[in-house]
């Protein structure tokens, strides 16, 4: 069965793996209504896993194991999370019914974000990236440094360009709204602008878009590219001496932004 997105609270993304037996995978439950409901007459799933300790992608677990008591919750190191029943760091492998992926730990929007990234049924690649990577966009920074998150986001810019990036909010067309800003030239960004308008207007989801498109598109992960970073100079008032001062110049601008 195809990778399947559950939309929770305003604009959430629960993610969902389906195997032909209806057994599954479930990424960052923020909410168990919405879950329970797409798995209704389903087996117990296989494991549910979270990148990170926020509220809206862990408070649907506790429920879930009400409904499923003896499912693994797989987490990254951190007490925030307290109904983990395995803990994950960096390179750690997760085996999840017929699912086999490797942990990526990825600080900045908080200090013990991590990603999972494996393949589907299928063969094609996945990215569970939570709020770390977004389309045409990034989390923002609540417990790192901006050069930590410079380094993570390059980390996971250098996956496969076919990797699906499976991401935790459908935020790509307020983050289309500034990467034009940042990079009008850009031709490939603006048909992928006007595609995530088509499809936003129809009700569609943007996602999951690929690391290919990614990285032609997305400012935050081109920072050492030439356009990208005058207009980041622009913004700062003044030159900035590497990819990851142009990365921070971006982040405080992205802020502040109202498109």
């Amino acid at each position: 069965m195809p990778l399947q997105q559950v939309p929770a609270f305003e604009d959430n993304i629960v993610w969902l793996l389906r195997d032909a037996a209806g057994g599954s995978v479930i990424v960052d439950p923020g909410q168990a209504a919405p879950v329970l409901a797409a798995l209704a007459g389903a087996p117990p799933p296989h494991a549910i896993l979270l990148t990170h300790h926020h509220k809206d992608h862990i408070d649907g677990v506790a429920d879930l194991l009400r409904h499923w008591p003896h499912v693994p919750v797989i987490a990254p190191h951190d007490d925030r999370i307290p109904i983990a029943t395995r803990r994950v760091a960096e390179g750690d492998s997760v085996d999840a019914g017929p699912w086999q992926f490797t942990t990526i730990e990825i600080p900045g929007h908080t200090r013990s974000h991590v990603a999972f990234h494996g393949d589907d049924l299928d063969g094609s690649a996945l990215l569970f990236c939570g709020d770390t990577l977004f389309s045409l966009g990034c989390g923002r920074m609540f417990e790192g440094t901006p050069a930590q998150m410079h380094v993570s986001l390059e980390r996971l810019a250098a996956l496969p360009g076919e990797t699906r990036v499976c991401c935790g909010h459908e935020y790509t067309l307020a983050n289309a709204a500034f990467a034009t800003t940042v990079d009008p030239g850009n031709i490939a960004l603006r048909e992928r602008a006007r595609e995530v308008r088509q499809l936003r207007q129809t009700g569609q989801s943007t996602l999951p878009a690929t690391l290919h498109v990614e990285r032609a598109c997305n400012p935050f992960l081109r920072c050492d590219d030439p356009a990208v970073r005058a207009s980041a100079e622009t913004h700062a008032g003044h030159a900035l001496a590497s990819p990851a001062e142009v990365f921070a110049s971006l982040r405080h601008w992205k802020d502040g932004f109202r498109g």
